[in-house]
């Protein structure tokens, strides 16, 4: 678990609260006895005072806090429980099931909550009015929002392949649920149960409040009922009152500080994760380099995922990179080609940090920006086409909204008419008819989405572009008209380009010059030429070897 100071003091302090409503009702004796000491303030054996009638209020105190607490866990379990029936089961199994599901979720989601929680209290005889009762009615009318967010990201973990694995390879719908898709939602269950736990309590205190509370139990909002009739405010009996809000604002003020740490305490990608920013201070002078074609250079780079057993994830890389040039970067998956690309553009974030190195674009320090300068940077001077970028594009939004959002953002001077000008030029430099300005990404082939992504890139003439793996996924037609493309506009506009594969061979005939990693380190770095012909490295030599030849012989792979 990873501790922080909002976890340390929220579990702090609704361990007390809990402590205090078990074991206090053990200690305080009984909270209905009356004695002939009505109103009597804190002392005089009393530690909190006395109700009108001489009920200890401490003693009331204890007792509440153990009824509310009781009926938030109640209703916590109850709500949660409804939610994921009508949310994860129902998503899962789709077709009619998630029809009528979800068309009961939005009918209870959109009654008024508050007000049908008072009529079902108030039809409910007072005799009958126990805690499950209040329980039942609370659960039964908070669990729809819940209920929706968890069908939004079931429908999406559905779709995974892990999960449509464990179907083909013939599990059981229940295990289906309970082993892949579950796990996956703990962190927003756990979130949806402590927020039901903390308005289970504050409902439950409206309802005592207005004398629609249960009758079997004393809890925090009866002590608050009874001290309005009481009238204590007007008598200024602030013990009587200010006890049983004052738990219940602390309650809730702890678990809500619980609930901003569930994710890190539940996922494991956020469980080692350091909470510790790092200022990122430029120790001396920028030198400008000697050839003044360089508009990139990366000395010395090292970052490390930050946890229990760091990972040392790149380690003391160098490299150069020259207008107009393309810089291939090869390698096996997780050595380390994503991390330096995001590094170089400031884009890692806890638990990777840059431990040391300098990245200096065009004779600036990009590792001592600041945040203002940073987002001056990002894509005006320096563009990233990320992994996946077929799937980067917001699904419910227009081509146009989401390329004009770049200029807006970056150039917020630009008319409108400007703006669409300008998109529809950088789509006829990737090959796509400016009529699909209009289209959502659905309706484009994987081909067309990639080109739009390049297109956003490109959108502010970067100096470097930084792609990476841009032609995953798709086949070896649109891979190539892809490749031309690139160096077509690299060929007319001047830029460089950082391009990231596992395809050393396409490198071969894509790149100027080339670097190959493999754990973190750049083991080869040469022309293309140089390592076609004359690979120093083993590894460089094995990768080569792993792409069969189309005409020679049959072979192994070089070990």
């Amino acid at each position: 678990m990873t501790w922080s100071g909002k976890l340390a003091a929220g579990l702090g302090l609704a361990g007390l609260i809990v402590l205090f409503g078990l074991v206090g009702p053990l200690l305080t004796g009984d909270p209905a006895t009356i004695r002939d000491i009505g109103l009597t303030p804190p002392g005089d054996g009393y530690l909190l005072g006395t109700t009108v009638t001489g009920q200890d209020v401490l003693a009331q105190l204890t007792h509440a806090t153990r009824g509310s607490l009781w009926i938030g866990v109640l209703v916590g379990v109850m709500a949660t429980v409804l939610s994921g029936v009508f949310g994860i089961v129902g998503a899962y199994a789709g077709g009619v099931v998630d029809e009528a599901f979800s068309l009961f979720s939005n009918v209870m989601l959109v009654i008024p909550g508050l007000p049908l929680v008072i009529v079902v209290a108030g039809f409910v005889p007072a005799d009958q009015r126990g805690t499950w009762t209040i329980s039942l009615v609370l659960a039964i009318t908070g669990w729809a929002a819940a209920a929706r967010v968890l069908r939004a990201q079931t429908l999406s973990l559905r779709n995974r392949d892990y999960v449509a694995a464990a179907r083909v390879s013939g599990e059981k719908t229940w295990r289906v649920i309970c082993v892949e898709i579950l796990p996956n939602l703990l962190p927003i269950l756990a979130s949806q149960f402590v927020f039901a736990v903390i308005l289970a309590i504050l409902s439950e205190a409206g309802l005592s409040f207005l004398g629609l509370g249960a009758a079997d139990s004393s809890t925090l909002g009866t002590m608050l009922y009874y001290a309005q009739n009481g009238f204590a405010l007007q008598r200024e009996a602030w013990w009587w009152f200010v006890p049983p809000g004052l738990v219940i604002a602390l309650f809730g003020g702890a678990l809500a500080l619980v609930n901003f740490s569930i994710d890190e305490i539940i996922n494991p990608a956020l469980r080692e994760r350091v909470r510790r920013r790092r200022d990122v201070v430029a120790t001396t002078p920028v030198v400008a380099a000697e050839d003044e074609d360089v508009v990139l250079t990366v000395s010395d780079l090292n970052v490390v995922y930050q946890g229990t057993t760091p990972v040392h994830a790149v380690k003391n890389v160098s490299l150069t990179l020259r207008r107009g040039e393309i810089l291939g970067l090869a390698g096996e998956s997780g050595c380390g080609k994503t991390t330096l690309a995001y590094a170089i553009n400031r884009l890692h974030r806890p638990p990777a940090e840059v431990t040391s190195g300098s990245v200096v674009f065009d004779g600036v320090d990009v590792l001592a920006l600041g945040p203002e300068e940073l987002r001056a940077f990002r894509w005006v001077r320096l563009s990233m086409v990320f992994q996946g970028a077929m799937n980067s594009l917001n699904p419910v939004t227009p081509i146009r909204a989401q390329l004009q959002d770049v200029l807006r953002t970056h150039r917020p001077a630009m008319s409108t008419s400007d703006r669409e000008a300008r998109c529809a030029e950088v789509l006829r430099l990737v090959g796509v008819d400016p009529a699909r300005l209009g289209s959502y990404p659905h309706e484009l082939s994987g081909g067309m989405r990639q080109r739009v992504m390049i297109a956003m890139a490109l959108l502010l003439e970067p100096q470097v572009m930084i792609m990476d793996e841009p032609t995953t996924a798709l086949d070896v037609l649109v891979q190539r008209e892809i490749l031309n493309e690139i160096k077509r506009l690299r060929d007319e506009l001047r830029f460089a380009v950082v391009f990231i594969t596992h395809d050393l061979p396409l490198l071969l005939e894509l790149s100027d010059r080339i670097a190959v990693m493999r754990e973190g380190e750049v083991v080869e770095y040469a022309t293309a030429e140089e390592m076609y012909l004359r690979p120093q490295h083993p590894y460089t030599r094995q990768l080569l070897a792993s792409f069969p030849s189309l005409t020679g012989e049959r072979g192994a792979l070089i070990r």
